[in-house]
């Protein structure tokens, strides 16, 4: 049976390059095997946080996760400091990992602006932790976007590494990259990533926008040259090719059909089907999402369950690493 885990930071907004690339694929999993879905708090402190608002955007995120369909009575829903196996393995495994394979992830040179002295060992250290996330449950499949394909790659190097050293240890896990989705760009950037740190908040919808902010994000947002609605696999029209993708993403139509519905048409009506579209797929979550953050009490009790529901499983995984590494008496 399928073991499934995957994360994210309770950081800024969660948007709909979320939605579509990470949080619609955790949906489906939930129903293919065992899914179990973290806010992974430990890696947002890597970068600086108000502690107050990191504890409400904790809240925000089990709600958001919810609202977009993951179901506790099916996934294990949890926060990842709440289970201190996390940060226990994430050392042991740290002494299995070298500095040079740290220094070559792509993440942490972007990250760190060019300025690695400034920032700190938690942001350089953070794809071990990571790797802690996944093997402490013996995931066989990890849903990521392409950028955090280089994070399961080290992920199975460290695994393969000590079970050749000690024997079976832990699972080597398989990324899961859903490519139609993969990576939704920014909206006034069509070369970058959407992201939910970005200064601009006309980059990227969020999935608590109101309508009228859709439709004006929506608007603004970056066209190629000529008119044509068509999508270009090789670059040459990466704008249009960004916002069909999300229409793709938001209605479930293959890109051809689209394309088909608005030829010979301008960007000015295909961008108003558009921002259409991402309200009647949002609203539903917006409305479930008011609903779970009027009991904040309930997400609490939520999370607490997934957590205890977990223990066993990380507990039973660390005692093995310990006892095979020899630690512990």
């Amino acid at each position: 049976m399928k073991k499934i885990f995957s994360g994210i930071q309770p950081t800024n907004v969660i948007h709909i390059g979320n939605y579509l690339g990470a949080l619609k694929n955790w949906v489906a999993l939930q129903d293919e095997g065992e899914a179990i879905y973290c806010i992974v708090d430990l890696h947002a402190i890597t970068v600086p946080q108000d502690p107050k608002i990191l504890k409400e955007k904790i809240l925000e995120t089990a709600a958001l996760f919810i609202a977009c369909g993951v179901d506790p009575s099916k996934a294990t829903l949890f926060v990842q400091s709440s289970r201190p196996e996390h940060s226990e393995l994430s050392w042991i495994l740290n002494c299995f990992t070298g500095m040079g394979e740290l220094k070559r992830m792509t993440q942490f040179k972007d990250k760190s602006g060019g300025d690695q002295d400034n920032v700190t060992a938690g942001l350089f250290d953070y794809p071990v932790l990571m790797a802690a996330d996944i093997l402490l449950y013996q995931t066989t499949h990890v849903p990521v976007g392409e950028d955090q394909k280089q994070h399961i790659e080290i992920t199975r190097d460290i695994a393969q590494r000590i079970n050749s050293k000690y024997g079976e240890t832990f699972t080597v896990p398989e990324p899961i990259i859903k490519q139609s989705t993969a990576r939704i760009m920014a909206l006034d950037d069509p070369s970058k990533k959407m992201s939910k740190s970005s200064p601009n908040a006309s980059s990227f919808i969020a999935l608590t926008d109101t309508p009228d902010q859709i439709r004006e994000k929506i608007k603004k947002a970056t066209t190629d040259s000529g008119s044509e609605i068509k999508s270009s696999p090789t670059g040459e029209k990466p704008a249009i090719t960004n916002l069909l993708r999300i229409f793709s993403g938001m209605t479930g139509r293959e890109i051809p059909d689209i394309e088909r519905e608005f030829e010979g048409k301008g960007y000015g009506e295909f961008k108003n089907a558009l921002a259409e579209a991402i309200i009647e797929e949002l609203e539903p979550i917006h409305k479930k999402f008011e609903e779970l953050m009027a009991d904040k009490e309930a997400l609490h009790q939520i999370l607490t369950q997934g957590s205890q529901k977990i223990a066993p499983l990380a507990q039973e995984t660390l005692n093995k690493v310990k006892e095979k590494v020899g630690l512990g008496i």
